[in-house]
């Protein structure tokens, strides 16, 4: 199928090629101008295509992954990396460089770490990622796609932290935009077990697309060891109870689903390609969602990016770093896209171009948006509306782990399959957040670097090799459990996203300028789930191993304890939407207040996260902004 541009003077009718010259980008003006190749970008470009809009993508990585061959260099890398942490699958590319991990570091009182990607300064050392590729985040996420409850979005009237969200858009709002993400998205999961968690549906029938990933071997010994386990907390009395968590991997078709498909039954996605469309891998259990799925059962952005891009209506522009926004001081109407286009990875030569959208759409995450919005009014020398980059969100994460007394099939299955969801409601809320319990299949990976850590402590100490040490470090891994507590953190003006024109990147673009600031009420959380943790070994038999570094990066303290917190990768909040701009940057269709044909969309839109993962929801988002972006078109 041949998608390239036609000889015509009639720029309306013609095709657009998968990828595109910055000159021919530059000879046109689109209908919309989408900034960022993740998941919201992804949707309102299938969207607007869909309804025969003309589309120009702006994608700030190299974006030589639209085939089976560049996602296998990206398992190969990934295999040859000594460090495995989520972006060691993607080279580094200093022309769009994004957060590592392995580049913090603990900052004493004061001190700035401008060496990493992201400026912080503390008073919390963060982390998180994202991931400035093709697809985004999502070409590394675990995929739990799981709903918020309708008490999320009414966190400060509820129980007296962060924000709710608009009139307008509640949970009821959301319901037919979640339905249809989860289609999009291709989630398997089990309603009947989430229903009794408190998640809601449209119809009391509703299925998820695909069939539930079924409990790993680890999760049934874990459930087995706590059943009949409660706690008591505020009163109330919660049931210790594991479910499995819905996901956007490829499990089997769910024959139910039909109804909900106009009869049909669901076809999984299947591998990335702009050459063939293949059913997909069903899950196979390598215990390597995060961050790569050796057989793509995983749902990532690329498998609808390429639906527009296979429309004809779609250009995609690679290594094109958007560094301003060109604003009509009179109106605020965004007339440009200022965007410096690198020629390799290896050089910081650039050219800087202008393209032109009648609809601009900020779309790459909740962390590069802010920047680009406050980097804008910087270069422009105009103000910006002060809640641009505030309010800056994620699920802070407390890792816990001990050792069980048998083998219990570690790093059999999906990364993740049950986790502990009894905690995400209730009356509690009005005293710490809510918070939702991962198993992991993996070990204490994450925790301590297992599998490499126990070697070096077998081999160093122990001074084992040959079959002993085989036997040993079998025997050690099999048994590992791993709790990971996703808490929730309220919206916090404080936490946010600023720039500073002294710290900027290799082509001269202002980096993020990063502050989160952890609240008591998520602490007290970190707090309760710790003590939880102990309670939970203790009833498995399991031996307690876990030991927090005070110079770990993420060490706080709270009540006399410490705890080192990770990040989870679920940046939001720096856009929120509201009803004004006196309390918000984006209305309920995520809007700019402030400039007539901007969108700033994403998770960075939302005003609270409660204790489910944020992508399904930024999806629900964007499929219902795509219908205002249409209506807005129409009325041009």
């Amino acid at each position: 199928m041949s998608l390239s541009h036609h000889a015509t003077h009639d720029h309306a009718s013609m095709p657009l090629a998968p990828t595109i010259q910055a000159k021919e980008a530059v000879q046109q003006e689109y209908d919309a101008v989408i900034v960022g190749a993740g998941i919201s970008g992804a949707i309102l470009a299938q969207e607007l295509t869909r309804a025969g809009k003309r589309v120009l993508l702006l994608e700030a990585g190299l974006g030589r992954d639209l085939s089976q061959d560049g996602y296998e260099k990206y398992l190969e890398t990934f295999y040859a990396n000594p460090v495995k942490d989520n972006q060691a699958p993607f080279p580094r590319n200093p022309n769009a460089e994004m957060p590592r991990s392995p580049d913090l570091r603990k900052l004493a009182q004061g001190q700035v770490n401008s060496e990493a990607y992201w400026v912080q300064s503390g008073p919390y050392v963060s982390d998180s990622v994202h991931t400035r590729v093709l697809g985004g985040t999502t070409v590394h996420w675990e995929a739990k796609a799981i709903r918020m409850l309708r008490e999320d979005f009414q966190l400060k009237s509820r129980f007296g932290q962060g924000l709710d969200w608009p009139a307008d858009v509640q949970f009821e709002h959301l319901m037919p935009y979640y339905d249809r993400a989860e289609k999009l998205m291709g989630v398997s999961g089990d309603a009947q077990a989430q229903r009794r968690l408190g998640v809601e549906y449209s119809a009391d029938d509703y299925v998820y697309p695909m069939v539930e990933l079924k409990a790993s071997y680890l999760d049934q010994i874990v459930a087995k060891g706590t059943q009949g386990m409660r706690e008591t907390v505020a009163g109330e009395e919660v049931p210790i109870e594991w479910t499995t968590f819905p996901q956007a991997k490829n499990a089997d078709p769910n024959p139910a689903y039909a109804k909900w498909n106009d009869g049909r039954p669901y076809r999984p996605m299947g591998a990335v390609s702009l050459h063939q469309n293949r059913d997909g891998e069903r899950c196979q259990g390598n215990t390597n969602c995060v961050p790569l799925c050796p057989v793509q059962a995983r749902f990532d952005a690329r498998k609808i990016l390429v639906k527009s891009l296979w429309s004809g209506r779609a250009g995609l522009l690679t290594q094109a770093v958007a560094s301003r926004l060109i604003v009509d001081p009179v109106d605020g109407t965004v007339t440009g896209v200022e965007v410096k286009h690198y020629h390799d990875r290896a050089s910081p030569a650039h050219d800087t171009i202008t393209v032109r959208g009648k609809l601009v759409i900020l779309a790459a995450s909740a962390v590069e948006n802010a920047r680009l919005m406050r980097a804008s009014a910087v270069l422009n020398e105009m103000p910006v509306n002060d809640l641009v980059g505030r309010h800056l969100m994620d699920h802070p994460y407390l890792l816990c782990w001990g050792l069980l007394p048998q083998d219990a099939g570690v790093g059999r299955g999906p990364s993740c399959t049950s986790g502990l969801c009894n905690f995400r409601k209730g009356a509690f809320r009005r005293s710490f957040a809510s918070f939702a319990a991962d198993i992991h299949n993996d070990g204490w990976g994450w925790a301590t670097g297992a599998p490499v850590s126990d070697l070096t402590t077998l081999v160093d100490q122990s001074n084992l090799h040959g079959r002993a040490l085989r036997d040993a470090l079998q025997q050690s891994v099999a048994r590992q459990l791993l709790l990971a507590y996703m808490i929730e953190m309220p919206a916090d003006p404080e936490s946010r996203v600023t720039v500073d024109p002294a710290y900027v990147d290799r082509l001269g673009n202002m980096r993020p300028v990063v502050r989160f600031k952890l609240s008591p009420y998520s602490l007290d959380a970190a707090h309760y789930a710790r003590g939880l943790s102990s309670r939970i070994f203790s009833q498995l038999g399991a031996q307690d191993h876990t030991a927090y570094d005070t110079g770990d990066y993420g060490y706080v303290l709270h009540k006399g304890e410490g705890f080192a917190i990770r990040g989870g990768n679920h940046l939001s909040g720096t856009h929120v939407m509201g009803t004004n701009k006196g309390n918000s940057v984006v209305d309920s269709d995520q809007k700019s207040h402030d400039h007539p044909n901007l969108y700033l969309i994403g998770p960075g839109s939302m005003p609270s996260i409660g204790s489910s993962n944020t992508t399904l929801t930024a999806a629900a988002l964007c499929l219902k902004t795509s219908e205002a972006a249409l209506r807005h078109l129409a009325s041009l």
